[in-house]
């Protein structure tokens, strides 16, 4: 239970990455704050969690609204006192080449993956300074580092701004003892990815099977990611192992980016 205690705020937390992160930092013993703009999965990640003996609170809220992130929160501090861990995982995209993208999909990928980000942060870190400690984890993606398999341009540039705001906010935060990392996903095995690997197999004419082979067989260790793969490394940045690491942006994407 190296978290015992410790309060997270998780966003995007219905499902995907930020469930099973959800899950893992309760296990760790966090009290966890299950935040996301569908109300039902929130709820029913946190059900989950309190079936296993575990705190949890779901707040509906979207990230892309300043107020909806000042409303999470205030509910987050009004039911546990602090937080201690933000996990900034909300994120949106779809697949389209450069061409086919509007300003609706600049405009809305944008809106939540860099202004959410940036926003819960700066929010969540307000509560922090007074503590004098936190650990922020932003969920970015090996498409802001030129993964060439990356949904669109608009969500690569969206993932690269969480990556420069994850290592200027560290630079900025540490006098505060707040450290900010990020996490750069590979291929990962969720709702979203598997909806994206479902239109590049209509557009490219093959079975959703041929595709998911394509997929593997391109990572030197043969296999995606689990959300379980990301959540474990979000467990070991919120913890006191890696006290001193902060402005730091880790793949976990089964060799793709060598970097």
């Amino acid at each position: 239970m190296q978290l015992a205690n410790q309060v997270a705020l998780v966003t995007g937390a219905a499902n995907g990455i930020g469930k099973a992160s959800a899950l893992a930092l309760a296990e760790a013993g966090a009290h966890v704050i299950v935040a996301d703009i569908d109300r039902a999965g929130a709820e029913a990640t946190a059900e989950s969690i309190a079936a296993g003996q575990h705190r949890a609170l779901a707040v509906q809220a979207d990230v892309g609204d300043l107020r909806e992130i000042d409303r999470m929160v205030r509910e987050s501090v009004a039911a546990f006192g602090h937080i201690d861990i933000l996990l900034n995982n909300a994120g949106v995209t779809r697949r389209a080449d450069i061409m086919d993208l509007t300003e609706a999909d600049w405009d809305r990928i944008h809106r939540v993956n860099a202004k959410g980000v940036f926003f819960c942060l700066q929010r969540v870190a307000r509560e922090m300074i007074p503590q004098r400690s936190g650990r922020i984890i932003n969920i970015a993606s090996i498409a802001g580092k030129g993964y060439v398999g990356a949904s669109n341009v608009a969500y690569a540039a969206s993932k690269g701004a969480v990556i420069g705001m994850t290592k200027l906010g560290a630079l900025q935060l540490a006098k505060h003892n707040i450290n900010v990392n990020a996490i750069c996903p590979g291929v990962t095995r969720t709702a979203l990815s598997d909806g994206n690997l479902a239109v590049a197999a209509q557009q490219q004419g093959v079975t959703l099977e041929e595709m998911e082979r394509r997929r593997a067989d391109v990572i030197p260790l043969k296999r995606a990611n689990d959300p379980d793969d990301i959540a474990a490394m979000v467990v070991f940045l919120a913890s006191s192992g890696a006290r001193n690491i902060t402005g730091q942006s880790f793949n976990v994407d089964g060799g793709l980016i060598p970097d």
